[in-house]
């Protein structure tokens, strides 16, 4: 498989993942901005590994100008410059106190309706916004402050709160600008969630800085699946990124990164059957203990966070059968 095929693979695979998402638990979320999103994370990302921006234009089949000029609309207003469109819609319903969804696409008839559209979704579905009617007479306003502080408290901060645990955790020393620019919610939300976690003993702050020894989210959780996922898919990808800027032609037994995927056919009245099945539970319960004993050390014998080197050590499983073999 060359590397045009393996990115396919992963793209498509990686869309399978973000339609589950999109619809768990009943959920329908937006998805108006994720293809717009993916450029231009995409982009940003090659130019800080060194790329120019005309070699990253020209990979993504586009003459330099026509990539700044897309690049330039998705993080900025065409029709107030200077601001994002996302920051310039908030503002206009903030002035205009309520508008119908017409009157706000004529005021930005220059940007993209699919952009303006996305960002109101956004807007609406963060509780910043309000909704009313529906089609072009439907009306829109900016969430009062009293009410989004409410809808914040009661749906988002726990999930808020486990998210950030989980940044702080992987981003030791974190400051409070850099959790509001990493889970792209406001300052007032991200000082709520650090409130709770320090309140908890999950984070500490020192000279307005946060770290966190542990993060560990129960089995069968109710709230913060969402941060259980993004870490065990960030685990994943980023010992894939590792391995393949080490040399992934060159892999050893030793190596301290890497992975493994061993797949088993078994069937009913097979005599291995229950010993895979249960592999996950074994596993885990294996690393539970070990992650156990490494805490109660690391409590005993503190070092500075300089020194510590974080290991993390992924594993999962799947197993397609019908439910009623469950």
């Amino acid at each position: 498989m060359d590397t045009k095929l393996l990115i396919d693979s992963i793209v498509r695979q990686t869309t399978v993942l973000i339609a589950q998402l999109s619809t768990a638990a009943g959920i329908r979320a937006p998805l108006a901005h994720v293809a717009d999103q993916v450029f231009l994370n995409l982009s940003q990302e090659l130019e800080s590994q060194g790329v120019s921006r005309k070699v990253v234009a020209d990979m993504f089949g586009l003459v330099l100008r026509g990539y700044q000029k897309k690049v330039q609309r998705l993080t900025e207003s065409e029709t107030e410059t200077g601001k994002t469109l996302w920051l310039a819609v908030h503002e206009h319903l903030q002035h205009a106190g309520s508008t119908t969804r017409k009157q706000l696409f004529k005021a930005f008839d220059r940007d993209d309706p699919n952009s303006v559209g996305a960002v109101l979704n956004d807007l609406v579905s963060s509780g910043l916004a309000y909704k009313t009617g529906t089609g072009d007479n439907s009306v829109y306003g900016v969430t009062r402050p009293q009410d989004h502080a409410l809808f914040t408290r009661e749906h988002s901060l726990e999930t808020l709160s486990l998210l950030v645990w989980l940044m702080v955790y992987e981003n030791a020393g974190v400051t409070r600008e850099t959790l509001v620019t990493l889970t792209k919610c406001d300052l007032p939300k991200v000082d709520a969630a650090l409130q709770l976690l320090l309140d908890q003993g999950r984070v500490r702050e020192h000279d307005g800085q946060f770290s966190a020894d542990t993060l560990s989210i129960p089995v069968g959780a109710e709230q913060g699946w969402e941060a259980a996922v993004f870490d065990h898919f960030q685990a994943v990808c980023s010992a894939i990124a590792m391995k393949l800027r080490r040399g992934a032609k060159q892999s050893k037994a030793s190596d301290p990164v890497g992975g493994a995927t061993l797949a088993f056919d078994v069937h009913n009245g097979h005599p291995f059957k229950d010993e895979v099945y249960g592999s996950l539970a074994r596993v885990r319960s294996q690393m539970n203990e070990l992650w156990n004993r490494v805490v109660e050390y690391d409590e005993q014998h503190p070092v500075p966070d300089t020194e510590k080197q974080r290991v993390t050590f992924y594993f999962g499983q799947s197993a397609a059968f019908d439910e009623d073999d469950a």
